[in-house]
This record gives structure tokens, C-alpha cells and sequence, in this order.
């Protein structure tokens, strides 16, 4: 059995979370057939809005049938009726019996969990360049537009907002020439708080309320969105405390390589929490939990002697390969994206403030203080997680076709300089290509950081 698989199969809050993100045709089936619940397509982490009114928001990529294989399928038959704890635990019993046909069927499950997301992700690329979307668009947009094209009728709406980069609101204004194109509800994002532009966004956000509210007659009231930013704060301390507490500890839960694969799930299944907020909440608790307890057991691996190396960004599109390089090279990966971009930030709110407003405000400190309007904010909100997490490296994943943020790199490299962090940069057109360049690229910042 390989290294990741023996790690990964202890948790059983990553089997759950993984599982629940690869079963999304099925479950977002019923949702909508069965309960007659409304879909409502989100990409980024803005899926606050259709929770708050009784909507499902989905990631699009998870109406699709992943290419899971029958263990994969009968762990989860298995689950339903003896609990994934029960599960997790009796395939670690067998784990320990050594019995190769146990052995490769973990190691099996674990590459499903691994590749077939990333398999799906360069298929949907495929379709979006077969249906003619720009090819100067970035990998992350040409799949979402891929996406769109093969699962985009079965949502009622999508929830659009725009932000700092030119070509995703080209991308945006593009779903609407695909066939037999779904409601689009806008949310223009002002590009900074001068004059009356809060006040404007505040109406934004109010009237894609009531956009939403028409299409799940649900009324969306103040306590219905305080609740969700309660359970969504609650996330995002839970996912602060495996990326500043664990990932920067000295010693790991589990192997560094299936560490970072944790956080490659977390960082893609954090869009839309798979669909089911309150699950997901109780899924990273228990995954926070379970590695709590088998550091303070003593279970894991000391990584004293591996060089943190920070890998960014990676949400329009990154190398899987590279946290395996890495790991094999000495390193342990680190994904932080939506910490480096403020999503990870608690909504501030009271009972006797206007929810909306609080809403405004999260979303226009996210534009203003980290994605920023310009590539110094954008730089600057880098180089702090970078010495939050107290990083030995940088990669920069330079998109081909991204024209808003792959060009920040040169301000970037000079900042982190002056903090005496190493740093390259990958170029990145699309999954499994230039492998030999992103190995050498790795090696030449492990072997600066050995030699520093």
C-alpha cells in the first residue's frame, strides 16, 4: 500500500467529505427531483446567498458522474447502514492484517479520491475549448464554461459576482450564448468603497435576494442569514486551525504528501460545502478532531527537517503533481488560497445589525484588502499568510490565458526578497502537462531553500 493511501484511510472525515463531494450527481438528484429544491450554480466561494434562501448552491463540476469504481460505490453502501466511523475503522483493522487484496482495494479507493477529480476537471476543459469559448481564457475559466456546457441546464439559476479579473466577467457574460441558457443573477462587486458604492452594493446584494427568493419562494429573513454565517464562521475557524495550527506544526497527523491532499480537497470542496453546509461543518470538525488526537497519540510523521513550501494560487488551475514532487524532494505542500484571499474571514454580524449590510462589508474587505483592485493589495495579502504560515518557499502558478493576476509575480518574487523568501514560478496551461518542467522547477527552490 502506498504511503498517502495508508495515511488517508484513517480519516474518516476525508473518506466522508471526499465521498459526499464525488456522489454530488446523485445526492443533487434527489435534492432537486425527490425534495424539489432549486440549484443554483456558484463558483468561488458565494454560495452564502442561496443557502440563506433555501437554495442548494453547487460547483458545477459536481453534477457530473464521476468514473468511480465499485469499492468506492460500496464503501458508501456500506456507510448507510453501519456509519462511516465503523467503516473507516474496520478497513483499518484489515489494513494492519497486511492482506494484498485489501491493501490494493485501499489504495484504489484512495486514487479515485485523488485523480478523478482532476481527470473530470481536464475533461471539462476539453468541452469548454470543443464549444468555443476563447482559447486566451485561463485553464480554471475554459473548465467552468466546460462545465456549464455539459450540466448547466439541470440548475435553476446561476449566482454571478464579478471581481477584480476582466476575463471572468467575460467568462460570465458568456454563459449566456450557451443553449437554452439559465437565469443569471448579477451581484456587481464595486471595485472600491468610495462615495456611495456601499450603499449601491447593499442594493446589489438585496435585490439578488429577492431574485433567489422568487425562484425558491422562501422568504429570506435576518435570522436565516445570521444562521448560515454562524455555521460558515464556524468552517472557516475549523479550516484556519488545519492551516495555521497543524499544517505549521512540526510534526503532521499523517504523511506530508496525503496531508496536502487534504487540503487540495478542502480548498475545491469549500465553494460550495458540498451542497450541504451543516454536514460539511460537522465533516472538518471531526477532521480537526481526528488529527488533534493522533498528534497528541504520538501517530504521524515528524516533519522538522521538511522545508514548508507555499503553493499559489491554485484555484484557477494547478498541478496535482507537484505536492507529490515535493514530498518526494523532502518538502511538504501547503494550499491556503482562500485564506490568502480573505474568504476564510468571519462575517462580522450582530442581532441588531442589518445582515446585508454585514454581507457588503465581508465581501468588499475581501476585494478591497486581498483580491484586491490592484496587484499591490494582492501581493501584500500573499506575502501575509506566507509569514503566517512561516513558509520556506513560494511556488507561483503563472496561468497561461490569466491576465489579471499570473503578471503580479514580478512584484511578488521583489517582496518576498526582501523577507529573504525564495521563490519560482510554474507555468500552467492545463493537468499533466510539462511535468519534467514543474520537477525541475521544484527542485532548483528545494535545493535554494536547502542551501540557505
Amino acid at each position: 500500500m502506498s504511503v498517502i493511501a495508508e495515511d488517508v484511510i484513517s480519516f474518516s472525515s476525508m473518506l466522508k467529505m471526499a465521498y459526499n463531494f464525488l456522489s454530488g450527481n446523485s445526492y443533487l438528484k434527489r435534492k432537486k427531483f425527490r425534495e424539489k429544491k432549486k440549484l443554483i450554480g456558484v463558483a468561488l466561494p458565494f454560495s452564502d446567498l442561496p443557502y440563506a434562501c433555501g437554495a442548494i448552491p453547487v460547483f458545477p463540476i459536481r453534477m457530473e458522474i464521476f468514473e468511480v469504481n465499485k469499492y468506492v460505490l460500496a464503501l458508501g453502501s456500506a456507510t448507510n447502514i453501519f456509519g462511516w466511523k465503523n467503516v473507516t475503522s474496520f478497513i483499518g483493522f484489515l489494513n494492519k492484517l497486511k492482506i494484498k487484496q485489501i491493501d490494493q482495494t485501499i489504495d484504489t479507493i484512495v486514487a479515485e479520491i485523488i485523480d478523478t477529480i482532476n481527470k473530470k476537471y481536464n475533461q471539462m476543459y476539453e468541452l469548454g475549448l470543443a464549444s468555443g469559448i476563447p482559447i486566451d481564457f485561463c485553464y480554471g475559466i475554459k473548465s467552468l464554461y466546460g462545465m456549464h456546457v455539459s450540466k448547466g441546464k439541470n440548475i435553476d439559476a446561476n449566482l454571478n459576482f464579478t471581481i477584480r479579473c476582466s476575463a471572468w466577467n467575460k467568462y460570465l457574460e458568456s454563459l449566456k450564448t450557451i443553449k437554452n441558457p439559465v437565469q443569471q443573477i448579477w451581484v456587481d462587486v464595486p471595485p472600491r468603497n468610495v462615495g456611495n458604492a456601499f450603499e449601491l452594493f447593499v442594493d446589489n446584494i438585496s435585490n439578488a435576494v429577492h431574485e433567489l427568493e422568487k425562484i425558491t419562494g422562501i422568504t429570506c429573513t435576518d435570522n436565516k442569514l445570521r444562521e448560515h454565517f454562524e455555521i460558515r464562521n464556524q468552517i472557516c475557524s475549523n479550516y484556519k486551525t488545519i492551516l495555521y495550527e497543524i499544517s505549521s506544526s512540526n510534526f503532521y497527523p499523517c504523511n506530508p504528501a496525503a496531508f496536502a491532499e487534504i487540503l487540495s480537497l478542502l480548498s475545491i470542496s469549500f465553494q460550495d460545502f458540498n451542497s450541504n453546509v451543516k454536514t460539511y461543518l460537522e465533516n472538518i470538525r471531526e477532521m480537526v478532531r481526528e488529527m488533534k488526537e493522533r498528534i497528541n497519540k504520538g501517530i504521524g510523521m515528524d516533519c522538522s527537517n521538511m522545508p514548508r513550501i507555499l503553493i499559489t494560487p491554485m484555484f484557477g488551475g494547478w498541478e496535482p503533481l507537484s505536492h507529490e514532487i515535493i514530498n518526494e524532494l523532502g518538502g511538504r505542500t501547503i494550499y491556503a488560497d482562500w485564506d490568502m484571499l480573505g474568504f476564510l474571514e468571519n462575517i462580522e454580524f450582530s442581532r441588531s445589525s442589518n445582515p446585508i449590510e454585514d454581507y457588503a462589508r465581508f465581501i468588499m474587505n475581501i476585494n478591497t484588502n486581498y483580491m484586491g483592485c490592484d496587484n499591490d493589495s494582492l501581493t501584500n495579502s500573499y506575502l501575509r499568510t506566507a509569514q503566517k504560515l512561516k513558509v520556506d518557499g513560494l511556488i507561483f502558478v503563472q496561468l497561461y490565458g490569466c491576465h489579471s493576476i499570473s503578471n503580479c509575480y514580478k512584484l511578488l518574487r521583489d517582496k518576498l526578497r526582501q523577507l529573504e523568501i525564495p521563490s519560482t514560478a510554474l507555468t500552467f496551461n492545463k493537468i499533466g502537462e510539462n511535468i519534467e518542467q514543474v520537477k525541475t522547477r521544484i527542485a532548483a527552490l528545494i535545493e535554494m531553500i536547502n542551501s540557505k
